[in-house]
């Protein structure tokens, strides 16, 4: 594997532990043991330092069976890279090991496609995909991934993507051996009552499985959930897959980490079925 094809873990030692049993440790604090993993097309997820949303993603992950390969999309943080990326080849370094990019499915996604494109520079530093990958180690480790990064703000352009991806995986008759995860985070930096009430008008809409409502509800209530655009996504693609239900999993913020309830950051867990 070429060195241009190796990502480098970007946030091991600040969103998460970077020494690998420290790592499996803390992940195993957080996991649901008593939970039964059940098949899902998609989950959200969200992509904070673990002492922070942790509890909720390892309380979500802990509920679904990780396949064989893994879809995460989430936002670009760091705006690097094309708007709308995907990376088609390449190793993702990390504390648990290496994980592989699908060529085959991220080849067949960026064909189906019109607005996707294949670049690596959008990935080196962004920390909403990475923060996933130990999760879905600590349950498998021979799983592979396809990295999406969106940024733009557009509807109809997301549709267009969930669309390809959906359209990618049944034409490779993939259907029960890929699952999507859309990353993101909820209210940013708002009391904790105020946050829940827009959370809760996201949440709504995501579990009606309806997309156009919950990009009106983000834009009507200028709700600062970073990865809708990744979520308006996964719900595309989940629906076009056969999606008929979503369940919430569980919902926190940072204040049930920190004591701080002034000024807080919003994490929620769901799973598509």
């Amino acid at each position: 594997m070429k060195e241009t094809n190796l990502r480098r873990a970007a946030v091991a030692g600040q969103f998460y532990s970077s020494n690998s049993e420290r790592l499996l440790s803390d992940i195993n604090a957080l996991i649901d043991k008593k939970a039964i993993a059940k098949e899902a097309i998609a989950c959200i997820m969200p992509h904070a330092g673990y002492m922070y949303s942790g509890n909720v993603a390892g309380i979500t992950i802990s509920n679904v069976q990780i396949k064989d390969r893994v879809i995460i999309l989430g936002p670009n943080h760091t705006g690097y890279g094309k708007p709308l990326s995907i990376m088609t080849q390449g190793l993702w370094q990390g504390p648990l090991g290496n994980v592989e990019v699908d060529t085959h499915l991220s080849q067949e996604i960026l064909k189906n496609s019109k607005y996707l494109e294949d670049d690596a520079i959008s990935h080196i530093y962004e920390h909403s995909l990475e923060v996933q990958i130990p999760f879905l180690q600590y349950f498998r480790s021979d799983f592979k991934i396809v990295p999406i990064i969106v940024s733009l703000e557009d509807i109809e352009l997301y549709k267009e993507i969930g669309r390809a991806i959906a359209k990618a995986i049944k034409n490779l008759k993939l259907q029960s051996s890929v699952m999507i995860i859309s990353s993101t985070d909820m209210t940013h930096y708002e009391p904790q009552t105020q946050a829940e009430k827009k959370d809760r008008l996201a949440i709504e809409a995501i579990l009606q499985l309806d997309e156009d409502r919950l990009m009106k509800n983000v834009l009507k209530w200028g709700i600062s959930m970073c990865g809708y655009g990744p979520t308006v996504i996964t719900l595309v693609a989940a629906k076009d897959l056969g999606a008929k239900r979503a369940q919430l999993i569980k919902y926190q913020t940072s204040g049930d980490a920190s004591g701080d309830y002034t000024s807080v950051v919003g994490y929620a867990g769901i799973i598509i079925y």
